[in-house]
């Protein structure tokens, strides 16, 4: 049996919400994964006739886009993508592969630091660490860099003796150079994701308004041998620093 399509498939209707809230998602997949050349938007007639929408709709679309400073739309002008958006693999993020080449982890990024002490472990990091609370350790916190833009700052809590390699090597990439030329081995990496509202301190820190969505991330990294050595708690944006997961299928229901 063959579909057939309503009669006025493509044609605008009635604005609704739904419209609206797919639109905006198609067209910030597109701005982010970089689809429109020279970051130049196709105008309102173009939006609407490729996406079956009225003209409300797509200035809705396009107004919450806005928002979330993805966009910036000029008169005369037109609407253009602002800034540019990383794809990162989930597997590089996690430190368990080796960055493919341009990839933001091939030492495209460059830390600030904003702190680099031997600190009483807190007893919530120990927790996580299996360790004891207040035993020393490395806290080492950064604001990663990618160009001269902010795209995330992480709190790393690291126990001895993996801290005294980390306490006076040169930062000058992402944390997985780091941990390498200081002879870090990796054994595993876990991930909690989560998203917030950021905060004053964090949204300073990340050129955005204060309650902008940020992706939460707390990370915990392994030696080798199974011993946590690693916590920390990372927010980046969003809007910068895309995660990807790729992953087969392992088997096939019975």
């Amino acid at each position: 049996m063959t579909a057939t399509m309503p009669r006025n498939a493509g044609a605008p209707g009635p604005r609704t919400g739904a419209d609206v809230r797919r639109l905006r998602d198609l067209l910030r997949s597109a701005i982010l994964r970089g689809a429109y050349p020279g970051g130049h938007l196709p105008g309102e007639p173009e939006l609407m006739a490729a996406h079956g929408v009225t003209r409300a709709t797509v200035r809705e679309a396009l107004a919450l886009l806005r928002a979330e400073g993805l966009v910036d739309r000029r008169q005369g002008v037109g609407t253009h993508a602002v800034g540019e958006a990383v794809l990162a693999p989930l597997a590089e993020a996690h430190g368990m592969a080796d960055p493919v080449a341009g990839s933001v982890f091939d030492r495209r990024m460059r830390p600030r630091v904003l702190d680099r002490s031997v600190i009483p472990l807190p007893e919530v990091a120990a927790d996580r660490l299996g360790a004891r609370s207040g035993e020393p350790c490395l806290r080492l916190e950064y604001v990663a860099l990618l160009g001269d833009e902010p795209v995330a700052v992480a709190t790393n809590y690291v126990l001895f003796p993996e801290a005294e390699r980390l306490r006076d090597v040169p930062f000058v990439s992402d944390w997985y150079a780091l941990l390498a030329e200081a002879g870090v081995a990796l054994g595993e990496s876990e991930f909690v994701l989560g998203c917030l509202p950021a905060d004053a301190g964090t949204a300073g820190l990340l050129g955005l308004a204060v309650g902008a969505p940020v992706v939460t991330m707390e990370q915990v990294i392994r030696a080798p041998g199974g011993r946590p050595f690693d916590l920390a708690h990372i927010h980046h944006r969003g809007d910068r620093f895309l995660l990807v997961s790729r992953l087969p299928r392992a088997s096939a229901r019975g």
